[in-house]
């Protein structure tokens, strides 16, 4: 591109100098020589006047007055009726410029003067034009090389750009080159990035939420499906393939959350549900995994709650409370209900140290673990229930109170009407 551009800018130059240069040599010859013949003829003229103002005074008219009054490269040749020729100067050899005049006495005066001369000051005027439109190709190049350079260069970071984003390095640049054009590029390949930034970080954040919310549905089929490995009793194997078939439905309405997140994060199938049956549910999922590691789960609180929000997100949510306290917490594991104005709310605590001071503010936010996990659960679980228009807090850092508030069904008592008699 850069030698495209100087090709073009010097041949405008070059076709602009051409025109101008031949135009202004044709003018130059045209004067120089016009004016060589004027000044020879006004040599002549003057001559004839020396000549007749000589005659009428009665004096000579001879070579060696009239060589004074010439230019001694010219030669010139006055004739008078009834005298001698009188010639001043070397008669010039090949193409001359010859001016004459007559005078008042008959005389006549010839001037002449090679064109050599004319020729001479035509190459100076010419040496003089080539040096001009030499400094102008010059002063062309220069500047076609640095306007090519000026448009170039955005080019190729622009280039450069491109090929960054396309291997996966989403970085805007935020560069501008003072060219609208370039810089409306430029603009619409920052977006771009950010674009392809923030799909980047959604997949990134898609693929962790979804290894952290199937871990615990699968972990939960796991341990029903080693029961019944474990047991030759068909009501106790019908017993935990009726749970087996409820972890699988859980498994799906997460996967279904996940895919329906990850298209709107606020899109929601909110519906009014008892929340006891997810309580329970939760409970009877987990009690295993507590059993197995000595520790107890129970429930306590108001009951028959009924709140608004997406069941499947509500025990996806107490889950994550659940499994964080088996993991991080100790002793008894509490989950109790209560109301508090026109929301529900459920509690979940142990006997474990807690939370750390210096995280109890981050607790929520992704990657804060303050013991070696992932840091994801409680980030997802709080906008799970966020998407449910609800929101998840911790109440107490020691011992350690998470709570989880659900907008609450409130059923309007309906006034009897009054007859009016």
């Amino acid at each position: 591109m850069r030698r495209r551009l100087i090709n073009s800018t010097l041949a405008v130059v070059l076709v602009v100098i051409a025109v101008f240069g031949v135009s202004l040599v044709i003018v130059e010859t045209r004067t120089i020589s016009t004016s060589a013949q004027e000044s020879v003829d006004l040599e002549a003229v003057r001559l004839v006047s020396i000549v007749d103002s000589r005659l009428l005074g009665g004096e000579r008219v001879t070579e060696t007055i009239l060589r004074e009054q010439i230019n001694g490269e010219r030669y010139a040749k006055v004739e008078i009726p009834g005298r001698p020729t009188v010639e001043i100067g070397v008669p010039p050899e090949g193409g001359v410029i010859r001016g004459s005049a007559e005078g008042e006495q008959g005389e006549t005066v010839t001037v002449e003067e090679s064109r050599a001369s004319v020729t001479r000051e035509l190459g100076r005027t010419l040496l003089i034009i080539g040096a001009v439109a030499l400094l102008a190709v010059i002063a062309a190049v220069l500047l076609a090389v640095r306007q090519a350079n000026k448009l170039a260069s955005p080019l190729t970071d622009l280039a450069e750009t491109a090929e960054r984003l396309g291997s996966g390095d989403p970085r805007p640049r935020h560069k501008r080159y003072g060219v609208p054009e370039l810089d409306r590029v430029a603009d619409v390949l920052d977006a771009s990035a950010e674009r392809i930034a923030r799909m980047l970080t959604a997949e990134r954040r898609l693929a962790a939420d979804a290894s952290h919310q199937l871990r615990t549905p699968l972990t939960a089929l796991s341990m029903r499906l080693e029961e019944i490995s474990a047991t030759d009793d068909p009501d106790i194997v019908k017993e935990e393939a009726t749970i087996a078939l409820t972890q699988v439905e859980r498994l799906t309405d997460v996967v279904e959350r996940l895919l329906t997140n990850s298209r709107d994060a606020r899109t929601g199938s909110a519906i009014v549900f008892d929340l006891d049956d997810v309580v329970q549910q939760q409970i009877e999922e987990w009690r295993p995994a507590y059993r197995s590691a000595g520790r107890a789960i129970v429930c306590s609180g108001t009951q028959h709650m009924r709140a608004v929000g997406t069941p499947g997100a509500v025990a996806q949510v107490l889950a994550a409370l659940i499994e964080n306290s088996l993991m991080h917490g100790g002793g008894t594991v509490a989950l109790r209900s209560r109301i508090t104005g026109n929301q529900a709310v459920i509690e979940v605590t142990d006997e474990g140290p807690g939370v750390p001071a210096d995280l109890g503010s981050r607790i929520f936010e992704r990657a804060i673990s303050g013991h070696n996990s992932t840091g994801i659960g409680l980030a997802v679980a709080r906008d799970l229930a966020e998407a449910d228009g609800g929101r998840l807090e911790l109440l107490q850092q020691q011992p350690p109170v998470f709570a989880l508030f659900l907008s609450r069904e409130v059923r309007v008592r309906k006034e009897p009407k009054k007859t009016v008699r």
